[in-house]
């Protein structure tokens, strides 16, 4: 039995990592170089044509993009339990998450300034901080008030300013900390806080099969690619539309 578990468990967390990255540069993919010069010039679509078979196509891409951030979470939360620094780690959340977001709005957004609406990093980094904060005050004799304080703030910081995924992102990322410990229970309250995007749970198949070794070093592979990815779908839209 235990050797039939193990065998299941064979995802790495550079392997996890890599299977995210190409779900999310398909829903990127989709959301940019489709939508803006395929699929938005010739709206409102017409059964049966090409625009329209794009249109099943672009559907479909956004549906593999669902794994992508829930397995981001995951992993958020497997760094923050074994990086050696967690200031470093929150401040490169937030340099990356300045960098991104030029890229993140003219990728998505047609626009070098989209103020309604800010990249995923600034959601990582509000959970990110978050569940360091619940992590201090589990040291305390006001663990349960003052963790529910900053998982509010939280929630409400990612509101306000309307990251990715927004406070749904922020409650994600709580519920894999609190669950870190009971694969069963974690699977089921993640997909429970996914229950407005059903097919994100299907990312709790390959996090199942997380090993729990790191795999290849890719530290900063998923940092550099997001803004480089956009930037590079934008630059295709950019021409496909001119």
């Amino acid at each position: 039995m235990t050797t039939s578990v193990n065998h299941f468990r064979c995802l790495s967390g550079s392997s996890l990592k890599i299977i995210a990255i190409c779900a999310m540069a398909i829903d990127h993919f989709a959301a940019s170089i489709l939508y803006y010069g395929f699929i938005l010039p010739a709206v409102p679509l017409v059964p049966h044509t090409t625009a329209w078979t794009l249109y099943q196509i672009y559907q479909g891409m956004r549906f593999i993009g669902r794994i992508a951030f829930p397995i981001f979470c995951f992993l958020l939360v497997e760094g923050f339990l074994h990086t050696s620094s967690r200031a470093k780690y929150a401040f490169r959340l937030f340099l990356f998450s300045l960098i991104s977001e030029i890229p993140f709005d003219l990728a998505l957004f047609h626009s070098f300034a989209d103020k309604g609406y800010q990249n995923v990093f600034f959601t990582l980094l509000i959970g990110f901080l978050v569940i360091w904060a619940m992590e201090k005050a589990e040291e305390t004799s006001f663990s349960f008030p003052l963790s529910l304080l900053a998982f509010s703030l939280g929630c409400f910081s990612a509101y306000i300013l309307n990251t990715d995924y927004d406070y749904k992102g922020v409650l994600l990322i709580t519920v894999l900390y609190l669950f870190r410990y009971n694969p069963g229970l974690r699977t089921l309250a993640g997909c429970i806080s996914l229950i407005w995007e059903p097919p994100a749970c299907l990312a709790f198949f390959p996090i199942q099969m997380y090993n729990g070794k790191r795999g290849m070093s890719l530290k900063y592979f998923f940092y550099l690619f997001y803004p480089v990815h956009l930037l590079l779908f934008a630059a295709i839209t950019f021409i496909l539309c001119k």
